[in-house]
């Protein structure tokens, strides 16, 4: 397990550490498989460009998940994590090949809050786009 950050070691404008994930066609499946959620548009391109989207796309709560993992392993504890909200503002199309998508999430303290706890600002982008808006996650310190 990771070391737990400490209250006393953070301030407004820390920045946690930023990271690049892929997203590949068989990360959708693996998520389809474990949320249940089979909607066609995750996984059959054809049906995806008749309903207006520019490809298979990457499901919003994966996509919500990946952006999570920053603030969890800044936090070195999954648990920390007492609140956690984004609102979705663009899909994450995700192409047929070897490469995938790519989403980029960079955090930063934005608030300092009672009871040891902070308020993390997430920066969501995928292909240059904001994917995810207000994301933003409360997190227990110790």
């Amino acid at each position: 397990m990771a070391t737990q950050i400490s209250y006393d070691d953070v301030e407004v404008g820390t920045e946690l550490p930023s990271q690049q994930l892929p997203v590949r066609r068989v990360d959708l499946v693996r998520y389809a498989g474990a949320s249940g959620d089979f909607n066609v548009i995750h996984w059959n391109a054809r049906v995806a460009r008749s309903v207006g989207l520019p490809d298979v796309i990457a499901h919003g709560m994966f996509t919500m998940a990946l952006a999570a993992r920053v603030v969890t392993d800044w936090a070195g504890d999954p648990g920390a994590v007492v609140d956690y909200g984004v609102r979705f503002t663009r899909p994450v199309p995700v192409p047929d090949d070897d490469e995938g998508a790519t989403v980029e999430v960079a955090a930063v303290v934005a608030v300092l809050l009672e009871d040891r706890r902070v308020r993390v600002d997430l920066t969501v982008t995928s292909a240059g786009q904001t994917v995810l808006g207000r994301a933003r996650a409360v997190v227990q310190l110790s």
